[in-house]
């Protein structure tokens, strides 16, 4: 295999509301913390530890603005995307580094307002047909191979 692949799928729980940024032009942003969690039995002393991974997710244009409009904090989601690392100068003049995910593809698993039993939301899915969701699958598609 020639070709490279930088391919991410997680399923965890939104640790925050989605926060939106928009652009000039009409472009918008969409950022939200993700934590995934591992279980595990420590064999020493017989103890259930539960590590949590925390991923910062970008979702852009009309599937950020589905991702606002029907995600809060502690909804269950699936994701695909690509890993994206990118540094800034702060105001302070230092150097600051973040890595993302970069969402390409999600399906709504489970939402606060379906578990409280509050108006239904649709289990939006980017390849479901008829749905207000778009298909994301095809946005970036540049595999070098």
């Amino acid at each position: 295999m020639s070709g490279t692949l930088n391919k991410v799928m997680l399923i965890g729980h939104l640790g925050d509301d989605v926060k939106m940024h928009y652009f000039e032009g009409g472009n918008c942003i969409g950022r939200f913390p993700l934590a995934t969690n591992e279980v595990y039995i420590n064999k020493q002393t017989n103890e259930k530890i539960t590590s949590t991974e925390w991923h910062n997710l970008v979702v852009r244009n009309k599937a950020a603005e589905i991702c606002e409009k029907y995600l809060s904090k502690g909804d269950k989601i699936f994701v695909e995307g690509r890993i994206k690392s990118r540094q800034w100068q702060a105001e302070d003049g230092t150097t600051k580094y973040t890595t993302e995910i970069q969402v390409t593809e999600f399906t709504f698993l489970t939402t606060k307002k379906e578990m409280d039993g509050a108006k239904q939301t649709p289990n939006y899915e980017n390849k479901a047909p008829n749905s207000e969701m778009p298909n994301t699958s095809n946005l970036e598609n540049d595999l070098p191979f």
